[in-house]
């Protein structure tokens, strides 16, 4: 069977890989200071100047996706005779995912010989990217989509998605944390703990004072949690803080080093709900990882 993959840019996959391998990108879009934006090259995505734009006070929000912008994006390659694996950000903490399942609906209808398979990442930067790559893996083994689909609905309960921000209130004004959890962090100056939880939102489960000791606490998370780590890619992302990113990657590498780290720049759709310095890291552990 011919298919293609597609996903979102909240994956936040390197340009140059999406592109290497034929995975489609559908770009989520942002709005900075009133001028729209989307980011669909990664390469090209000023980091730098986003986050710093951020910290100085630029006014950030973004939108559901239209229903529309799936439609174009996905209808070239059911008009080649492809069918589609699309694999999205968490319907957790974003209404795209719904919007996407309108335009399944409506291109079906349209193309009743195609079909269009659905995966909601329960994620979103490289926990849901790095789903991305093994479904084109999947693929690249003669897997069907809907072998793939199984297998990525189980394999995203033990992707484990943790990270840290500077300010919580990004996450409060996007609607994506609780205002007490925002509120008690700032005033507590402490430095939050977050992940995504068994339903695909984001959750504070912990607090640690002082930024050093916080990673040195995502670290130890994962060598509590990680399992077969050298058989894995690892992710870690980051909001304008490479220095720190980098130390994370050698602490992981200490005690249980993964096949290989791919370290990106937080992409601007989510990482503006994160806001600057904020680091994660997205790894495999076992079938209830999530709860832990």
């Amino acid at each position: 069977m011919s298919f293609a993959i597609f996903t979102d840019t909240s994956a936040n996959l390197p340009t140059l890989l999406a592109k290497k391998y034929g995975i489609g990108v559908i770009p989520l879009s942002y709005t900075a200071n009133g001028e729209s934006h989307e980011c669909l090259d990664t390469e090209a995505f000023d980091s730098a100047a986003y986050y710093t734009a951020m910290k100085d006070g630029m006014t950030v929000t973004t939108s559901q996706v239209n229903p529309q912008k799936y439609v174009d994006y996905m209808e070239p390659a059911l008009k080649e005779g492809k069918d589609i694996l699309f694999i999205g950000m968490s319907a957790g903490i974003s209404g795209s995912f719904s919007s996407a399942r309108i335009a399944k609906e409506q291109l079906e209808e349209t193309y009743p010989e195609r079909k269009i398979y659905m995966v909601d990442s329960m994620g979103a930067s490289l926990g849901e990217g790095l789903l991305v790559l093994r479904a084109h893996r999947y693929m690249e083994q003669g897997m069907e989509p809907a072998e793939i689909v199984e297998k990525l609905t189980a394999e995203r309960m033990h992707m484990y998605q943790l990270f840290t921000v500077d300010d919580l209130m990004h996450l409060r004004k996007g609607g994506r944390l609780s205002n007490a959890a925002a509120v008690m962090g700032t005033l507590l100056h402490v430095k939050p703990l977050l992940k995504g939880n068994e339903n695909g939102k984001i959750v504070s489960f912990e607090k640690v004072r002082g930024r050093k000791a916080v990673i040195a606490r995502i670290a130890q998370k994962y060598d509590e949690l990680v399992v077969e780590a050298g058989k894995q890619i690892v992710g870690i992302s980051h909001a304008n803080c490479r220095e720190e990113a980098e130390y994370l990657a050698s602490l992981l590498r200490e005690k249980h080093a993964p096949k290989e780290i791919m370290i990106v720049d937080h992409e601007p759709v989510t990482g503006s709900y994160l806001g600057p310095n904020a680091l994660a890291v997205y790894f495999s552990g076992d079938a209830d990882v999530r709860l832990k």
